[in-house]
């Protein structure tokens, strides 16, 4: 996972100020949204936790087992994000939580009317194609984080933890923000998704399906627009409202995705990874990743295979 899409810790309750070593929760309350600061001090299971309001969580540090919606329980880890709908009640397990060793994740709940508000501009304002509207997705609740997003909810720990006089009117501004974002992000999820049965229905899902079957080739803007039968212009703009990134932006996601990939082998090396994936120069491709990893592609493969070996 890149460093840039992991939330900053926040500082750890002192020891003699923790009320509880399971689930100490530290809250700020907004006007349009509470942010709660959790944090779990020794190992333990099926700690219930519900909320009456939509709540975005994120985890900081450490490790937990989430259980949701009766399904089987999955690993929760730092540059994550889960959405939990009010009066949905999670159970959760810290199986590594320890002293020297805490977990610790924020909720931030969010207004009800907050949310409505702002999905209504959107549907109002940038209507989706098709008949479909702007909403939550009830199943890709559970994500890693996009850089974006990891940089939205880190303003709004700073902002909602602060003393400025206008916070509740810079933490509106970002929450609008993260709103968006998320949505953008579940709904690129859930297109990708659909891409290989949508192909026929959904032109921008063509186009994934497009992209991906020639990762390794050097795709341009030009290319694709012709083949979603669109200007430049109009294929760029309904490709970023969609999907919430530009179309080369997500050719290039998806280049890392592969190369990421294809690192965790150790016998690829950085250029035969980079030229499988259409990067005809190695150092360019080398500079791309660490810019989105936060390491270079030597680093991550390093990373990996002691992983992997420990």
């Amino acid at each position: 996972m890149s460093t840039t899409r992991q939330l900053k810790n926040v500082q750890l309750t002192h020891e003699k100020s923790l009320k509880t070593l399971v689930e100490n929760r530290t809250a700020y309350t907004l006007e349009k949204c509470e942010l709660n600061v959790f944090e779990t001090h020794r190992a333990t299971h099926l700690v219930p936790l519900t909320f009456n309001d939509f709540v975005v969580t994120s985890m900081l540090r450490g490790k937990k087992v989430m259980h949701l919606y009766e399904e089987d329980g999955f690993d929760y880890l730092p540059g994550e994000t889960v959405l939990v709908p009010g009066g949905v009640t999670m159970n959760i397990d810290f199986p590594e939580a320890t002293k020297d060793n805490p977990t610790q994740c924020i909720a931030l709940a969010i207004d009800h009317q907050k949310i409505e508000n702002t999905l209504s501009f959107l549907n109002d304002k940038y209507p989706r194609m098709g008949n479909d509207y702007w909403n939550f997705s009830k199943n890709n609740y559970h994500f890693q984080n996009s850089i974006e997003i990891a940089n939205l909810l880190n303003k709004i720990i700073n902002i909602c933890s602060s003393t400025l006089p206008l916070k509740d009117v810079l933490a509106d501004l970002n929450l609008q923000e993260l709103i968006v974002n998320i949505i953008q992000s579940q709904n690129r999820l859930m297109l990708d998704q659909v891409a290989a049965t949508a192909v026929n229905t959904n032109p921008l899902a063509y186009i994934t399906g497009f992209i991906k079957a020639n990762i390794n080739e050097d795709i341009k803007l030009g290319v694709l627009s012709e083949k979603a039968c669109m200007s430049k212009a109009t294929f760029y703009r309904s490709f970023k409202k969609e999907y919430g990134i530009s179309p080369l932006e997500y050719v290039i996601s998806e280049k890392i995705k592969l190369a990421k990939t294809l690192l965790s082998n150790p016998k690829n090396t950085i250029k035969s990874v980079a030229f499988e994936c259409g990067f005809h120069d190695v150092n360019y491709f080398v500079r791309l990743f660490k810019k989105m990893e936060s390491i270079t592609p030597g680093q991550y493969q390093m990373l990996i295979l002691s992983k992997n070996h420990s």
